[in-house]
């Protein structure tokens, strides 16, 4: 049980698992699935001022906060306790390119040479994670959902807006891969 639950699952199980969320937050009382909207409830939480934005009934949304919470306590299991010892597995060209980028280190979940407090301190790294991180927040938030909202929640209700904002994900994170990322590092 314990090798089962430290090797990477194939997508079609992790992909359907995933996908169920949807029905079954749909059965349990009409429940949106989505990571980015439980900011906004932590901060209507925990901020106790007058701000129309966080002024709403957060208490009725208190399920997001603890699936988020849930979220943070898989990851802490599988990513400390649960670790698999292997290297993580990309394809030989991935290797390549990420190689030109000065990325050597594949030990981790996350490349060690970008994702480390020295480079934060420094110009690419500050852009590429502060002002990157900002983006990402403005741009969930401007697009009402994050990835997981609009690419899972919101096409499986056929919504034409997650739609959209799924095409632009992907055209940013294309965008992103191929013209900027080259730039900085």
């Amino acid at each position: 049980m314990l090798e089962l639950l430290t090797k990477p699952w194939p997508w079609y199980v992790s992909g359907p698992l995933i996908g169920l969320m949807v029905p079954i937050l749909l059965i349990l009382g009409n429940k949106s699935f989505g990571i980015s909207s439980s900011l906004r409830h932590f901060c209507a939480a925990c901020i106790p001022v007058k701000v129309k934005f966080f002024d709403y009934n957060w208490k009725a949304e208190a399920w997001n906060l603890i699936f988020v919470l849930g979220v943070v306590a898989g990851g802490f299991i599988a990513g400390i306790l649960l670790k698999n010892p292997e290297p993580v597995q990309i394809s030989e060209n991935t290797v390549k390119d990420l190689q030109g980028y000065g990325i050597t280190n594949f030990s981790n979940l996350y490349p060690v040479e970008i994702f480390n407090f020295q480079n934060l301190l420094s110009v690419n790294g500050f852009l590429f994670m502060i002002v990157g991180g900002f983006l990402v927040g403005f741009g969930t938030r401007y697009a009402n959902g994050c990835t997981s909202g609009h690419s899972i929640m919101g096409l499986s209700n056929l919504q034409f807006s997650s739609l959209v904002a799924t095409i632009c994900f992907f055209a940013g994170g294309l965008i992103m891969s191929w013209f900027i990322i080259p730039l900085l590092f």
